[in-house]
């Protein structure tokens, strides 16, 4: 994610206001929503706004039909992204190019109502830092949407509230990606968004006094394909946690490697049902006895994951430390490791069991004890089977 400055490069601010539209793959949008914009805006404020398209190299040729559009609007201006993506990103590229005092940010699929930008104005004229269209306050609502969107909107919002009351708790709406800000506002700090959640970047990092709140019935997508995913859930929670924490997020991720120790958890997951599956072929199929069978069936759960973890978790170091002499010694001590792991697992689970919980808890200490047990194996690992020291250059 590329940071900015809204500032941007020295642009001098020659008009009211420039309002950022990010699109991908909204073409079929864009000449419909640009109408009702400029009727809106023309009577207005009449030669003092621009409309800056920023588009992601859209499939569909968004940026193509926008320079069509511009040809006879003259305060619609396009700039057409290449090698970056993402709304966040978008509208910080849309604002350091603007020329307006005031700066704000439009969704180009219709579902924000073109016809708030009104109020919008009026509450940033009456001497507000921020006018934000809201889903929450009295006008507001959300149209159609499922049970299941509403309560994943409304988590997203509560859990903002536990991990930055601060910033989340001054607005009804912070997800909302509907707003004007004025620019001297945000022309210090660098913005760094993460997502499509750039209104939280905004108000945690902006100079902020007053906010402006104009509700809005957030509107069904009519033309195209919805972006919502899972990802974006996951961007907002890592951009809280990046807020919340500032550089000392950075310095865990420096300290302990979380993507890697994810994917580690994902190849040890597998690594269970590879042993399960050889448990249950050797003692259910061949009726070998059960030790043996566990044996046997750790070992080659060991195997499993030890060529994933080669190939995935910790691909970039095993890349420079080829042959099979590299490789048999990383195996040797992942299976070291992994049985000393094993070991220990036993001793936390008596400890836990016996000390702490007792015999109605048995498989909870069995959790904590896999839990301790599987950092243990991580962390190890990444210290002496994929020593990233021992990369030959």
């Amino acid at each position: 994610m590329a940071s900015a400055n809204p500032q941007g490069g020295g642009q001098t601010s020659t008009l009211a206001l420039s309002l950022v539209i990010p699109t991908f793959n909204e073409g079929q949008n864009l000449a419909p929503l640009v109408a009702r914009l400029t009727r809106l805006l023309d009577p207005m404020l009449p030669n003092d706004y621009e409309l800056i398209v920023v588009d992601d190299d859209s499939p569909d040729r968004t940026w193509e039909q926008a320079l069509t559009l511009g040809q006879t609007l003259p305060q619609l201006r396009v700039l057409r992204r290449c090698h970056e993506r993402g709304l966040s990103s978008a509208v910080i590229r849309g604002w350091q190019v603007a020329r307006g005092r005031i700066l704000g940010v439009i969704d180009a699929d219709l579902q924000h109502p073109p016809e708030v930008i009104l109020p919008l104005w009026q509450g940033m004229q009456a001497g507000a830092d921020l006018a934000v269209g809201s889903r929450h306050v009295d006008g507001g609502g959300v149209s159609q949407w499922s049970l299941t969107r509403r309560m994943l909107s409304r988590g997203a919002q509560t859990l903002g509230l536990l991990v930055l009351p601060q910033v989340v708790g001054r607005v009804s709406d912070p997800m909302s990606g509907f707003f004007m800000v004025r620019r001297d506002a945000i022309a210090g700090p660098i913005l760094n968004p993460k997502g499509y959640k750039i209104l939280l970047e905004v108000i945690a990092r902006g100079t902020i006094t007053t906010i402006s709140e104009v509700g809005y019935v957030f509107q069904e997508r009519v033309e195209g394909a919805s972006k919502v995913t899972w990802r974006q859930y996951t961007d907002y929670i890592h951009h809280l946690l990046r807020l919340r924490l500032g550089g000392r997020l950075s310095h865990i991720h420096q300290r302990f490697p979380v993507g890697r120790f994810v994917r580690f958890g994902v190849v040890g997951l597998s690594g269970v049902f590879v042993d399960m599956a050889v448990l249950y072929l050797l003692h259910t199929g061949f009726d070998v006895p059960l030790t043996r069978s566990k044996l046997v069936a750790a070992e080659v759960a060991i195997l499993n994951n030890f060529i994933w973890n080669d190939a995935w978790t910790f691909a970039d170091v095993s890349l420079h430390q080829r042959g099979r002499s590299a490789r048999l010694k990383r195996f040797l001590k992942f299976n070291l490791i992994c049985l000393a792991g094993l070991v220990l697992n036993v001793m936390v689970l008596n400890l836990i069991y016996n000390l702490v919980f007792g015999q109605r808890w048995a498989y909870l200490a069995n959790l904590i004890a896999i839990a301790i047990v599987t950092l243990w194996n991580f962390w190890l690992n990444l210290k002496l089977s994929w020593r990233v020291t021992q990369v030959k250059e």
